[in-house]
């Protein structure tokens, strides 16, 4: 309600003057929302993930793990929210909602008798102090690149958004505060210097020797072979998060190496989507020059292969980080054997010109444009052959494509492959 009557009182209120007491108003909204319902985020443990990348992926592989040892979990990321028994899709087209809805989320977390809350908590969140009066015990960091930059100026004044949600820790009241991160990042000693209580790092190299497949990923831990379901090295490193978090809570190895392995997939993360002619699609929400390269390294094909990649990708969303779309591009170009450039996120922004952008950086091979995406994952379907590989991405789970004016359009990458496959009387013989 205190949301509700904070958010009805600034529609009166110019936008010019909004902006200049914006964040006091966001500060002010934090803290009436946690009044409101009790200061939730003290009566249960609150874990939160922040990073450019993994960190809904973070998210749900350590809520696999507090399940397996038999915790009641909640949880909050751009996928999903999870309050107990009770799943619901995140269709805020944000990771760290507002308004105060983290609140009213923990409080009934705390009414469900969760005994542990897991959430994202991103720069914006923290720009627009969404993270303030909620109490952490633990924080992972995942790590960070250039990203966001048109919302916050500066790599600088990103990272320094990062970096204010582990200095908020100091004002929790929680006994040993905990910081995991990851100390392969360049950033990494700058976000151990801000822990208040116990200091945890994680690295690639405490699962060497390791491989990376396309059906999995096999490492070693104290000597035993733990097979994932999951892709990609970036995975390695998600799961390492998770397994270093749960150690802090004395969750035995046995536990945590049988939550891993049972772990199958995460919607829109490498989601693969298999047909009965023999090629697959993959649906990965990728939107990053970073982890569209990442991604794309898993399905690199070669030597004596006929296999192709067939990329169906758009670029950044309207009015966001130009400056990557040619990058994007070049990756594709390096990646991919049929490439197929569409729609994504356009906002306000002609949707052409994205994917004109985006074609700057490819120089070898030919792109198809076809801005309507429906169509272009119909056609790349069309293409397919037995051992061909669709990578769609951009959207991941992504609930809407967001369009001029505020408008949205309800969407599913998943769910078109799927309508799509039926339609070409092509049968999907496994979902992942």
């Amino acid at each position: 309600m205190i949301d509700n009557v904070l958010g009805t009182t600034r529609r009166f209120i110019p936008e010019i003057i909004f902006n200049l007491f914006s964040r006091p108003y966001h500060w002010m909204l934090a803290l009436l929302s946690a009044i409101w319902y009790g200061f939730p985020s003290k009566k249960i443990t609150v874990i939160a993930v922040t990073g450019t990348k993994g960190k809904s992926s973070t998210v749900e592989i350590l809520n696999a793990i507090f399940e397996e040892a038999g915790y009641i979990t909640a949880v909050s990321d751009t996928i999903r929210f999870k309050v107990a028994g009770k799943t619901w899709d995140n269709k805020f087209k944000m990771s760290t909602p507002g308004r105060g809805f983290l609140q009213r989320l923990l409080h009934k977390a705390v009414k469900a008798g969760c005994h542990v809350m897991i959430m994202e908590m991103t720069s914006q969140a923290a720009l627009l102090y969404r993270h303030r009066f909620i109490e952490l015990d633990d924080l992972i960091f995942t790590n960070i690149s250039p990203e966001h930059i048109e919302a916050h100026g500066s790599y600088e004044k990103y990272l320094g958004s990062k970096l204010a949600i582990v200095k908020n820790m100091r004002r929790s009241h929680k006994t040993e505060r905990t910081v995991i991160v990851n100390s392969d990042d360049l950033e990494a000693d700058r976000f151990l210097a801000c822990a208040p209580d116990r200091k945890v790092s994680y690295s690639i190299h405490d699962v060497e020797p390791y491989r990376l497949k396309i059906e999995g990923l096999e490492f070693s831990i104290n000597g035993r072979t733990v097979r994932s379901h999951l892709s990609g090295q970036f995975n390695i490193y998600n799961i390492l998060a998770a397994i270093s978090t749960a150690r802090s809570f004395n969750i035995g190895d046995e536990v945590i190496m049988k939550a891993i392995e049972k772990f199958e997939s995460i919607p829109g993360r490498v989601q693969k989507i298999k047909s009965e002619k023999g090629f697959e699609v993959v649906v990965d929400y990728a939107h990053t020059a970073d982890s569209l390269e990442k991604f794309y390294q898993i399905f690199k094909k070669g030597g004596l292969q006929q296999a192709r990649n067939i990329c169906v990708l758009g670029g950044t969303g309207g009015g966001r980080d130009t400056r990557k779309r040619g990058i994007m591009g070049g990756i594709a170009d390096r990646y991919c054997d049929d490439i197929i450039l569409t729609d994504e996120d356009p906002y306000d922004e002609d949707p052409e010109k994205i994917v004109r952008d985006v074609a700057t950086g490819i120089k070898v091979h030919k792109p198809t444009v076809m801005m309507n995406r429906r169509l272009a994952i119909r056609e790349a379907i069309r293409r397919a052959k037995p051992g061909d590989s669709i990578l769609i991405t951009g959207k991941g789970t992504d609930p809407y494509i967001m369009g001029p004016k505020g408008t949205k359009t309800p969407w599913s990458d998943a769910r078109v492959v799927r309508e799509e496959l039926e339609a070409s009387n092509v049968k999907a013989v496994e979902i992942n």
